[in-house]
């Protein structure tokens, strides 16, 4: 599989070498950077060239890097039923730059494109409906941002005592617990099941 992943990858590079910064196999999967302003040409390219066929769409997402000029990659999943072969195509974009949509290429981007946009502030330009998908519509910020604060923003939830929905201001706080499966490396404070013996021994 790697050998006909390594031809794949070559093929795609030799033919559509301009929008193609790279390409790699690992884990038994082929992986390609591609320009951002090229992504729909790309994407076209290995779901129409029959050497790839890749039809489906599994999944798009972001990933955040702030301390890259280019903070976000934007990740593609793609699937080929016809040859039984994954790729993962990447593109890498700056903070405050669009990214052409591809919903025309694959419908299912569109809701895809919607979570990466209410999530990272990614901009899909050329999406038919980029709004919020997950948060509520006046949420403020993008909470899969490295940088985004736990603390200081309002939430919206529904009060089953006071049946109506509440706006509260968020505020996770992360307590200490010591948790205990009963294992000795788990730092227990009481003897475990067993051990008791060992100490009647010591003690004797």
């Amino acid at each position: 599989m790697s050998e006909e992943l390594s031809e794949l990858g070559e093929h795609i590079a030799a033919a559509i070498d301009s929008d193609v910064h790279s390409w790699s196999v690992d884990h038994g999967e082929l992986n390609v950077t591609a320009r951002a302003d090229r992504i729909v040409q790309v994407l076209s390219f290995l779901r129409d060239e029959p050497l790839c066929r890749f039809s489906v769409l599994i999944d798009l997402c972001g990933v955040d890097y702030p301390a890259r000029a280019k903070r976000f990659d934007v990740v593609y999943h793609l699937l080929s039923l016809h040859n039984n072969m994954r790729i993962r195509v990447k593109v890498a974009i700056a903070d405050e730059k669009t990214i052409p949509t591809v919903t025309g290429v694959y419908p299912a981007a569109d809701w895809f494109e919607r979570e990466a946009f209410d999530m990272y502030g990614i901009v899909f330009s050329g999406h038919p409906d980029l709004r919020r998908i997950l948060t509520d519509y006046n949420f403020e910020g993008y909470p899969l941002r490295k940088d985004f604060p736990l603390t200081g923003h309002v939430e919206v939830r529904y009060d089953d005592e006071q049946k109506r929905v509440v706006y509260e201001p968020v505020s996770l706080v992360q307590e200490y617990r010591n948790f205990d499966y009963l294992s000795p490396w788990e730092g227990a404070q009481y003897v475990l099941p067993g051990d008791e013996k060992a100490e009647e021994k010591g003690n004797g």
